[in-house]
């Protein structure tokens, strides 16, 4: 992709993406991830109703009447956003690959996060870490992580997400809110992810297309495992096939909800012909 294509795309992305941070998400992303830290503000003379606990004894002490400390909420917070950008994610039977949405889903986020005066990094995972962004503020540093999103060739192809849980976790040392945009395809994360959702606010965007979850009886049909990059023939009209294929979904999707509910930790789904825009507000009223 030339440098000329690649600005348009970001800039398109950027133009859909603000508009619904600005006038959809922006005020349900603050109600919902308010700041978790409480930091001392200033003093003030001890009022009928206060706790007895914020008494400031040295002031107290030093006017010999009584004082308290006052504290506000730390509002600066700090997003990672997790993206999965696995060879499954180049599929899609709608107008758009799962790897387009996933960018949609991720940028809108990313915004609703700037409009907060939040910090905003990028972990890139496939089977292994492919690239770390260290939160920042500002456009510039949301623009950059919409290139990477678009642009950057992963060396794997299949998909570890404890792996990028534990490099995340090694790097971020502080509370921060943490979205994983995969289709899920994979197992083996739910110890970590238990582990990691006791320290950070964790949310599980799975984005999925339709014919994952059946598979239509076409006859003969030559597959591709994007993850592998095997061929094969299968045959779809053999109804074993079938359910052989939807099993496969549906195992992984039960895992995905499982997982999720046992570490506490927020999920939601949407499928490819399904509005993001609809489930995302969804899930952050209910948590609001």
């Amino acid at each position: 992709m030339d440098t000329k294509e690649l600005l348009k795309k970001v800039r398109k992305i950027e133009i859909k993406t603000r508009q619904l941070s600005n006038h959809v998400f922006g005020g349900e992303y603050h109600s919902t991830f308010k700041g978790r830290g409480m930091t001392f503000s200033e003093v003030r003379n001890y009022q009928f109703g206060d706790d007895v606990r914020n008494i400031d004894w040295n002031v107290t002490a030093r006017y010999n009447e009584p004082f308290v400390k006052v504290f506000e909420e730390e509002r600066e917070l700090t997003m990672m956003l997790l993206v999965d950008i696995s060879a499954s994610g180049l599929f899609g039977s709608e107008n758009q690959f799962k790897k387009e949405v996933i960018t949609e889903i991720a940028a809108t986020l990313a915004f609703s996060a700037t409009q907060n005066n939040d910090k905003i990094g990028l972990l890139l995972f496939t089977d292994q870490v492919e690239l770390f962004i260290p939160p920042k503020k500002g456009r510039s540093h949301v623009l950059r992580i919409i290139r990477e999103l678009i642009e950057f060739q992963p060396k794997g192809k299949g998909t570890d997400i404890a792996g990028a849980l534990k490099y995340v976790t090694s790097v971020i040392k502080k509370k921060a809110i943490m979205f994983i945009l995969s289709d899920f395809m994979d197992d083996e994360y739910q110890h970590t992810l238990k582990i990691i959702s006791g320290k950070h606010d964790v949310t599980g965007i799975r984005v999925y297309d339709k014919r994952e979850e059946e598979i239509p009886s076409l006859g003969l049909v030559q597959m591709q495992d994007r993850e592998t990059g095997e061929f094969t023939m299968v045959n779809t009209s053999a109804k074993a096939v079938r359910n052989a294929y939807g099993k496969y979904f549906r195992e992984r999707e039960d895992y995905f909800k499982d997982s999720f509910n046992k570490s506490g930790a927020g999920m939601l789904s949407t499928r490819l012909d399904q509005s993001y825009v609809t489930k995302l507000l969804g899930y952050f009223k209910r948590r609001g």
